[in-house]
C-alpha cells in the first residue's frame, strides 16, 4: 500500500460521516498530511535504519531514556545493576565518537550517574569513578561547556578537589557558585550543540567492556601516594594513630621469576578489601594495572612504598593512602595469563599471585650421541622432550625455624623445627645422589620463613616437585603413624586441626580458608599431588613397617595447607611421625631412623616418576635402595 493509498482509505472513512462538511473534510485531510509528513522525516532522518550502525548521538538518546526510566522508577533505584547498566551506554556514547561533541556530555553523565550510585552504595571505587569522569572532561576538552560543569560536580563531592591533584591551574578555585548535589545529580544536560569544524580532538582511550570492569577506569598508580597524601593530611588521617579497628599496611614482599611473581602485602590486623583489574589507557600513558584497596587501613610509617620489580610480567607495585581509610596497592602489569588473590591470617596478609606463560627454559647443553661423542647443542627443553627426562627439580621445605618452633617433642628440649632440617638435609642430599636431580632447600639452617614465601620459592625456581617435612603431634600422647597430605578441602576433623596447627592459625580460619579454595586450587596440580602422595605414603610405610614394629599407616589425606597454596608442581606435605609420642620421637632423633624414612621417600618419588613417565629415569646417576 502506498502512502496516498493509505492517506486516500484514512479519508474514505470521513466521506462516511454525514454530520461534518466538505470544507471539514479537507482540513482534516490536511492535517493528516502534514502529520505523516512529519513522521516520516523523523523517522528518516533522525531514527537509526536497518544496516546503519547507531553514531554517537544514537547512543547518547538511547542512554538517556534509559536514565530517564531509572529516574521515574524508585525500586529500581535500589539496585546496583541498573544504575550500570545507564552507565554503560552512555559510556558507549563516549567510545562510539572520543573526539566528537557527544563524547564530553556521555562522560558528564557516566560522572553523574556513578556519583548518584555512590550517595547510595557509600562505596568509594563509585565516588572515585565519577571524580575520574569529570576529570577526564576537564583534561581533554577544555573548549567544551562540559568542563565548567564537571569542575561544579567535582566541588560537590567531598574531598575530591584534592583527588589527583585538581588545583587552581585547572580552572577551580574552590569559589566558584555551587549547585546543589541533587541538580548536579539529576538535572540533564542540554544536548551539546554539533559544530564540526570545532570539533575537540583527543586520543580514544583503551575502555572496559563489561559492567564490572566499569570501576575506577583511571586510577593514576603514580598520583596515589601524591594525591593521597595530600588528601588524607587535609583530613589528618595520616597523623592520627590507629584507633577504632583501623589496621595499618606495614610491609610489601615479593618473589619472581620471568612467569611468576608473588606479593605479599602484610598488615597488622584483619580487614575487608576489593580488587580489579584495569585496562591500559594509552592517553593517559598508563600501563595495564592491578589494584587492591584495604578497607580501614592505614599506610606505615616505615613501608617502602614504591618497590620495582622488572621481571617480565610487572613493572613494580606501590602503595599509597588512596583516600582516608583506604590503602591501595597498585601493580603495574606488562603481561600476565592469569592471577589470584587470597588472604591468610595470624599474621593477617594479602597474597597476589600472577603467572605468565611457562615457557621451558632455553639453556644450551652438549648432548652425548649412542656413540659417546658429543652432538649439536641444543636447549634443555628440547633435550626434555628427547630423553624424556621427567623430574629434574625438587624444592625440600623443612617446617618452622627460628622463632617458630614447630610441635614440641615428647623429650624435653626436642622441637620440630630441628627435626625436620636434620630430615631435609638428609633427603636433600639422597635426592641428589639417588635420582640425580638438582635440590633446592628452602631453608638450610634454623631460620624463619613465611609459609607464603616457601611455595614461591618452589615456583620462583621452576621446580618440578615440592615436598614439605613436618612431625605430627597430638595431646593424646599415645596417638602415632604416618600420614601424607596434598592441597585440598579437608574431609575430617583431624585433618582440619592439622592444618590449622601448621598453618599456626585457628580451625575457624581454616573453614574460612576452604569456603575460597577451590578457586585458588585452579592452577594447582591437584591429581598430580594426589599420586604423589599416594606414592610417598605407601613407601615410607612399607619401607619402615619392615623394619620396625608399631608402625600405623595412616594415608594419604587431604587439606588446605597455607605452604602449599599456588603451588604450580606437585606439592606433598610429610607428616613424619608424631613427635609427641615417646616412642615415635625417640625414632626420629635416631640417625638409623631418619635414613630409612629418607630413603623410603625417595622410593615414594621414584615410583611416581615411572608412572608418570617410565623412560624418565634412563641414563640417571642413580642408586637403587630396594623396598
Amino acid at each position: 500500500m502506498t502512502y496516498s493509498d493509505w492517506v486516500s482509505r484514512l479519508m474514505g472513512k470521513e466521506t462516511r460521516r454525514k454530520n461534518n462538511g466538505i470544507s471539514h473534510k479537507c482540513h482534516l485531510r490536511r492535517a493528516i498530511n502534514i502529520f505523516c509528513l512529519a513522521a516520516f522525516i523523523f523517522a528518516f532522518f533522525f531514527q537509526p535504519c536497518p544496516g546503519f550502525a547507531e553514531n554517537a548521538k544514537d547512543k547518547y538518546l538511547k542512554a538517556d531514556r534509559c536514565y530517564k526510566s531509572l529516574r521515574n522508577n524508585s525500586a529500581r533505584q535500589k539496585y546496583r545493576q541498573y544504575w550500570l547498566e545507564c552507565i554503560k551506554k552512555y559510556d558507549e556514547a563516549y567510545r562510539e565518537e572520543p573526539s566528537g561533541p557527544w563524547a564530553p556530555a556521555g562522560l558528564y553523565m557516566s560522572g553523574t550517574l556513578y556519583y548518584e550510585l555512590y550517595k547510595r552504595s557509600k562505596k568509594a571505587a563509585d565516588k572515585n569513578e565519577a571524580v575520574d569522569c569529570f576529570e577526564r572532561i576537564i583534561k581533554r576538552f577544555s573548549n567544551s561547556r562540559y568542563r565548567l560543569k564537571a569542575l561544579q560536580a567535582i566541588n560537590q563531592i567531598p574531598g575530591a578537589n584534592t583527588i589527583k591533584g585538581l588545583t587552581e591551574s585547572n580552572g577551580h578555585d574552590g569559589k566558584g557558585k555551587k549547585e546543589s548535589s541533587a541538580n548536579i545529580n539529576l538535572k540533564k544536560p542540554e544536548p551539546p550543540k554539533v559544530k564540526p569544524e570545532k570539533k575537540e580532538i583527543e586520543q580514544a582511550p583503551v575502555h572496559a567492556d563489561k559492567k564490572e570492569e566499569i570501576k575506577n577506569s583511571a586510577d593514576g598508580i603514580k598520583e596515589i601516594i601524591a594525591a593521597g597524601e595530600e588528601r588524607a593530611k587535609s583530613s589528618g588521617e595520616v597523623a592520627s594513630p590507629a584507633v577504632g579497628g583501623t589496621i595499618t599496611v606495614a610491609n610489601l614482599r615479593y618473589w619472581s621469576n620471568p612467569n611468576y611473581t608473588r606479593i605479599v602485602i602484610d598488615a597488622d590486623g584483619e580487614t575487608s578489601y576489593n580488587h580489579r583489574l584495569l585496562k591500559q589507557d594509552p592517553s593517559l600513558n598508563k600501563p595495564q594495572r592491578l589494584y587492591v584497596d584495604l578497607s580501614n587501613s592505614r599506610l606505615g610509617s616505615d613501608i617502602k612504598r614504591a618497590i620495582p620489580i622488572n621481571d617480565d610480567l610487572l613493572s613494580d607495585v606501590r602503595a599509597g593512602q588512596y583516600e582516608p581509610g583506604v590503602v591501595r596497592v597498585a601493580v603495574d602489569i606488562k603481561s600476565y595469563k592469569t592471577y589470584k588473590i587470597f588472604s591468610l591470617k595470624n599474621p593477617f596478609r594479602i597474597v597476589i599471585d600472577v603467572w605468565g606463560s611457562r615457557d621451558e627454559e632455553v639453556k644450551e647443553e652438549e648432548p652425548v650421541d649412542k656413540d659417546g661423542g658429543k652432538g649439536d647443542k641444543m636447549s634443555a627443553g628440547a633435550l626434555a622432550k628427547q630423553f624424556a627426562l621427567g623430574v629434574r627439580k625438587i624444592t625440600v621445605d623443612m617446617g618452622h625455624g627460628g622463632d617458630d618452633y614447630g610441635a614440641p617433642g615428647y623429650m624435653k628440649g626436642v622441637h620440630e623445627k630441628d627435626v625436620v632440617l636434620i630430615l631435609g638435609k638428609k633427603l636433600a642430599t639422597k635426592l641428589k645422589d639417588e635420582l640425580g636431580c638438582e635440590v633446592i632447600m628452602t631453608r638450610n639452617s634454623d631460620r624463619h620463613l613465611t609459609l607464603e614465601e616457601r611455595t614461591a620459592i618452589a615456583n620462583t625456581k621452576n621446580s618440578d616437585i615440592f615436598i614439605s617435612l613436618h612431625t605430627n603431634a597430638a595431646r593424646n600422647k599415645n596417638a602415632y603413624g604416618i600420614e601424607t597430605y596434598y592441597l585440598n578441602l579437608a574431609t575430617d576433623d583431624e585433618s582440619i586441626l592439622v592444618a590449622a596447627r601448621e598453618n599456626a592459625t585457628s580451625t575457624k580460619n581454616i573453614s574460612d580458608l576452604q569456603s575460597i579454595l577451590n578457586d585458588l586450587m585452579q592452577n594447582a596440580k591437584i591429581n598430580e599431588s594426589s599420586r604423589l602422595a599416594g606414592h610417598v605414603q605407601d613407601a615410607i610405610f612399607q619401607k619402615l613397617n619392615a623394619n620396625y614394629d608399631n608402625v600405623k599407616n595412616k594415608g594419604v589425606k587431604k587439606a588446605p595447607f597455607y605452604v602449599l597454596l599456588g603451588a604450580q608442581m606437585p606439592a606433598i606435605l610429610i607428616e613424619t611421625s608424631f613427635i609427641s609420642n615417646k616412642r615415635e620421637c625417640l625414632r626420629l632423633l635416631d640417625p638409623d631412623y631418619q635414613d630409612l624414612l629418607c630413603d623410603a621417600i625417595i622410593n615414594g618419588v621414584r615410583n611416581y616418576i615411572k608412572e608418570i613417565n617410565p623412560n624418565a629415569l634412563i641414563g640417571r646417576p642413580m642408586k637403587s635402595k630396594g623396598g
